[in-house]
């Protein structure tokens, strides 16, 4: 079966304490095997990554009106979900929001199969554990990210 190709945006989205929020996930076609993730999903048609990601958020945190930085990095990622393979062209925009409280009433009913749980993580917390996240790289990333501040240039995660 051919791969289906999407374009999707994903927020790298930061509380107060620099904790980046992951989603906890799975694929039913695959049981006992879970990883985290980062906030976002694929562009509908006419929509722009930045609409994109608004729209998302809002779906998937219940966070409306946060501020969306710039896009700090783009990537690729090939995945299978429910027997189906993707090859995703994403790219990652930078947010903060002050409240951590998430309403995930306004995911898909796909989305709601998928997600396990929702976590604040701190760079350490990243680093020491033996789960998976994706994008790979990740950690290094937000590392540098909280240091240097976005670059100039989206970074290749």
């Amino acid at each position: 079966m051919a791969a289906q190709r999407r374009r999707a945006s994903r927020i790298l989205l930061l509380d107060r304490q620099d904790r980046l929020l992951l989603f906890h996930g799975s694929d039913p076609a695959t049981p006992g095997v879970t990883w985290w993730f980062t906030p976002g999903g694929g562009l509908e048609p006419g929509e722009d990554a930045r609409e994109a990601a608004e729209r998302e958020l809002a779906e998937e945190t219940g966070l409306r009106g946060v501020e969306l930085g710039p896009v700090v990095a783009y990537g690729n990622a090939s995945f299978s979900y429910l027997g189906q393979r993707f090859e995703q062209e994403q790219w990652f925009h930078l947010a903060r929001t002050t409240r951590t409280e998430l309403d995930h009433s306004g995911m898909g009913e796909d989305e709601h199969a998928q997600l396990l749980a929702a976590r604040w993580w701190t760079v350490e917390e990243l680093r020491s554990t033996s789960e998976t996240v994706y994008p790979v790289g990740l950690v290094d990333s937000l590392e540098r990210l909280l240091t240097e501040g976005p670059p100039v240039a989206p970074v290749r995660l």
